[in-house]
């Protein structure tokens, strides 16, 4: 049996698949003995696999693309495979019995965005840009309010101090549950590669095979939920959210699978990931547009592998 360190990203909804190939125990069938690192704050591990303390994590591609352009290429370098989340997982949140909605009309109104992590906010303003906004015009506005927690940010929507709210779930089905209007969904976009597993160019050279394996349970993951659908992926992954009431979850992972969130595929699809090289770049949180070869391994495909990797040496 091969061994891996997995450090677990921060708890969330959206993660309910890693859960799932825990309970399902998908990685063991495939050779690898995974030990499960307790979560801690979003993009915590990366450090911890940069220095080789930890196989890896998992989380967005963002961390990958982020790495490429502010530190040196070595081996320390981060590369991502084993795509789970394959689209956008949040949501724009209005006010009760909200008629309609454009984005195109968020620039007037009273906008919350997402101040725990970054992608979100970067994916927003992408779309928002393609729909012809004034981003300037937006970014420099007294209405946009960027400091609140999504919690919070639902709250001010309550009390009538937003008109719209960005959040993931379960924020989303507890707001709708209480009567608020689901205005837009992210996933709705298209590909955008949101969440794999993340390694470095070192690590993937010294535990190739185990990740190949691991990999390839990732797939499975893919294959099971595909098969068995949402109520049973809720079933097995509740005990991992024991805060979330079961009718919320439920809701929640019935939309994520609804809007096929999760990909169907462990290979990083080209187009979600070359969206979201676009979506960092165009919103100036990265200095260059990235490249597909330079951040992502497809096992068994040479001509995808990113440098550095055994398959090269």
């Amino acid at each position: 049996m091969m061994k891996l360190t997995l450090a677990e990203n921060f708890r969330a909804v959206f993660y309910a698949p890693f859960y799932a190939m825990k309970a399902l125990r998908l990685a063991e069938r495939e050779g690898v003995e995974l030990d499960w690192l307790p979560p801690g704050s979003p993009g915590g591990a990366i450090d911890d696999v940069k220095r080789g303390a930890v196989d890896l994590t998992w989380g967005g591609p963002m961390r990958v693309i982020k790495d490429h352009d502010t530190a040196p290429a070595g081996s320390a370098s981060l590369v991502c495979f084993g795509e789970v989340v394959a689209r956008d997982p949040f949501f724009l949140i209005g006010a009760p019995n909200t008629a309609s909605f454009d984005l195109r009309a968020l620039p007037g109104l009273r906008l919350g965005v997402v101040s725990e992590v970054p992608t979100p906010w970067y994916c927003l303003q992408a779309d928002l840009r393609d729909a012809g906004c004034d981003m300037d015009l937006l970014l420099a506005s007294p209405r946009l309010v960027t400091g609140l927690t999504m919690s919070e940010q639902l709250q001010a929507l309550k009390d009538g101090k937003l008109d719209v709210a960005q959040c993931f779930e379960p924020f989303a089905s507890e707001a709708l549950a209480a009567g608020a209007t689901l205005l837009h969904a992210a996933s709705g976009r298209g590909p955008t590669s949101y969440t794999t597993l993340i390694c470095s160019r070192d690590g993937l050279a010294r535990q190739h095979e185990a990740f190949a394996a691991l990999n390839r349970a990732v797939q499975a993951l893919s294959d099971w939920i595909a098969a068995h659908g949402p109520a049973e992926l809720a079933s097995i992954t509740a005990p991992f959210f024991p805060d979330i009431a079961p009718a919320v979850y439920r809701s929640s992972v019935e939309r994520y699978f609804t809007g096929q969130v999760w990909g169907r595929s462990a290979d990083v699809t080209r187009a979600g990931f070359d969206r979201l090289a676009y979506s960092l770049h165009a919103g100036r949180f990265v200095s260059r547009r990235m490249a597909y070869t330079d951040c992502v391994h497809r096992f068994g495909d040479a001509a995808t592998i990113a440098p550095g990797s055994r398959d090269r040496v």
